[in-house]
């Protein structure tokens, strides 16, 4: 009864290490928490006066009335700006 359970044991083992080198994901050395978050890819974003989506990283932030705005660039940014004066 002992020698099963030691044989199920080590069959179990293989089939962790064997899963964990084929199979894609983080390591446990990577998991995600508030402290390592590049684990994660990106968040995608829209500019709200172009309209086009662009990777979360790369944004340009504005703080208006107490929202937070992202744009995919200062150009974008200041012709929201701007457009805004005018109205």
């Amino acid at each position: 009864m002992f020698r099963l359970i030691i044989i199920c044991g080590l069959v179990w083992f293989a089939y962790k290490k064997l899963k964990s080198l084929i199979l894609p994901g983080p390591r446990p050395s990577q998991k995600v928490s508030g402290q390592n978050r590049q684990v994660i890819d990106d968040v995608m974003l829209q500019d709200p006066f172009c309209k086009t989506y662009f990777p979360g990283r790369d944004a340009v932030h504005l703080r208006i009335d107490g929202k937070d705005l992202y744009f995919c660039s200062t150009r974008c940014r200041d012709s929201f700006l701007a457009a805004r004066i005018k109205s």
